[in-house]
This record gives C-alpha cells, sequence and structure tokens, in this order.
C-alpha cells in the first residue's frame, strides 16, 4: 500500500475512534500508528490530517451539509463523514496533494471502509463542492 494511502486509512480509523467513542486524538492515532509499523513519513501526514480534522471539524462539517443537505451529518455513517471530513480538508487546507488525488483516495477509502453505496455518495457530495469551487480559491 502506497505511503498517503496507507496513512489516511489510518487516519480514517483514527477519526472514526474519536468521533465514536471521544477518544483522546492524539493516543487513538499513536496507537494505529504503532500497530501499523507505519514510516515516519507517513505517521507524519497521518497526524497532520488528524490535528487538522478535529481543528476544522466546524467547518467541514457545515460544508458537508451544504453539498448534501438531505443527510443531516450526524446522522451520517461515521465512516462516510470522516472519509468526506478528511477529503474536504485535504481539498481546503492542503496544497500539495493534488484536487484529483484528495477525490479519488477518499472514493477508495470509502470502496474499501464504506457500504456499497459510500463511494458513488462521496464521490457526488466531493462532486458538488468542487463545481462551486474554482481550483484557485480552494486552499486558505
Amino acid at each position: 500500500m502506497k505511503l498517503r494511502r496507507q496513512a489516511r486509512a489510518i487516519a480514517l480509523q483514527a477519526l472514526f475512534e474519536i468521533d465514536s467513542a471521544g477518544h483522546d486524538p492524539t493516543q487513538a492515532l499513536q496507537y494505529r500508528i504503532e500497530n501499523e509499523r507505519v514510516a515516519e513519513e507517513g505517521a507524519a501526514f497521518a497526524l497532520a490530517l488528524v490535528q487538522g480534522v478535529v481543528h476544522c471539524v466546524k467547518e467541514l462539517d457545515g460544508i458537508i451539509q451544504k453539498h448534501a443537505p438531505e443527510w443531516p451529518v450526524d446522522q451520517l455513517a461515521i465512516v462516510d463523514r470522516n472519509i468526506l471530513r478528511i477529503a474536504l480538508y485535504e481539498l481546503r487546507h492542503n496544497a500539495d496533494v493534488p484536487i484529483k488525488v484528495a477525490v479519488n483516495e477518499a472514493v477508495e477509502l470509502a470502496k474499501t471502509f464504506g457500504s456499497d453505496t459510500a463511494p458513488r455518495f462521496v464521490n457526488g457530495v466531493l462532486g458538488a463542492f468542487l463545481q462551486e469551487h474554482p481550483a484557485g480559491e480552494l486552499r486558505h
């Protein structure tokens, strides 16, 4: 598995634990990093994702709600919600990740961890977001 893909999967698992059980973000992530024996660069990327999502969760949830209005964020599957949070965080705040890569990686996470309908849902929400936001205005 590619390093960043592995880091995203670990970040997703940690965010799932944080979201569902309220565990400490640092401890949840550290456990996963040690269990998966992630390289230092991958661990740093996973840490940046988890910290970024936790810090920006209200902003990210607002974006999700806007682009999936028929699904209240707190009623989304925890996996789907956190895949979207990771992808939207990357799209909004991580300029070194190309837009297509962020979307593709989110869909791949949805295929691996989500339900049968998750990849389509994730792609649809991200597509709606990207239609509204030209690439140049995404990253602040």
